[in-house]
């Protein structure tokens, strides 16, 4: 289980009331289990807090407003945090605001495959059933 900065959690509890537009929309798109996972915004996870968190596949979304392609420093940073997610077995997809909202279903079609990925890894084929066999779950 990964753990969290506790002021983080204030943090992100802030966060989630001030989503940005492009959030709000992803948002309507990942709630309510709809990918058939549950999906947490505005996440601590150590020290950071990450936009979209799915623990059963071991995803991370992140929606980056312009000053992610603007600023170096920002640039720099966000690879740090990346390098940290996916030393903790998570992966990380990265959209632009701009393309979550110009391009919504291709960002979608991204994180359904994603998912979709995840879930077969996780669950092997069932062996089949002999003749006559019975299962019990």
């Amino acid at each position: 289980m990964l753990t969290y900065v506790e002021r983080n959690a204030t943090f992100a509890r802030t966060l989630r009331q001030r989503m940005t537009e492009a959030e709000q929309r992803l948002w309507f798109h990942l709630r309510h289990d709809q990918l058939g996972t549950r999906c947490y915004r505005q996440k601590p996870l150590g020290k950071y807090i990450v936009d979209f968190y799915l623990p059963k596949v071991k995803l991370v979304i992140e929606l980056d407003g312009s000053q992610h392609s603007n600023d170096p420093g920002q640039r720099h940073a966000d690879r740090l945090r990346d390098a940290w997610l996916q030393s903790q077995g998570l992966r990380v997809l990265r959209f632009d605001d701009r393309q979550m909202l110009t391009e919504t279903e291709a960002v979608l079609e991204v994180i359904f495959s994603a998912v979709r990925e995840a879930t077969a890894a996780k669950s092997p084929p069932s062996p089949p059933f002999a003749k006559g066999e019975i299962r019990w779950r």
